[in-house]
């Protein structure tokens, strides 16, 4: 059974760096596409970021772009998810997710691609 943990989050302030973390177990990690999502407050759960089997496709969100870089590291099971310039909007809870599927170049972006998550890491960015 695949597990997920992220961590990394916390209060910061607009315009700050962080990056958040996924450790995965239970499974070859390098057969599982990766993403995070996000999810505040009275809003439905979005896609942040993805990232296929071996890295070479990536794909973000429009609001992103520019800002947060995910990355692999197959070495010591980890995604990442390196987020610039954080914005209040940013402010959600962010959830890991896997979904096995070696040889795939789309990341997926749906909830529903995914078939494991974690339980999330709070964001919180003060303006």
């Amino acid at each position: 059974q695949v597990q997920l943990v992220e961590s990394g989050g916390g209060l910061v302030e607009a315009g700050d760096s962080l990056t958040l973390s996924c450790a995965f177990s239970g499974r070859t990690f390098s057969h599982y596409a990766m993403g995070w999502f996000r999810q505040a407050p009275g809003k439905e759960r979005e896609f942040v970021a993805g990232i296929n089997w071996n890295g070479v496709s990536t794909y973000y969100t429009n609001s992103v772009k520019g800002r947060f870089i995910i990355s692999r590291d197959d070495g010591k099971n980890t995604v990442y998810l390196q987020m610039n310039g954080v914005k209040p909007e940013d402010t959600a809870r962010y959830y890991c997710a896997a979904r096995p599927a070696p040889g795939v170049v789309v990341v997926p972006t749906l909830p529903t691609n995914y078939d494991y998550w974690g339980q999330g890491t709070q964001l919180t960015v003060s303006s």
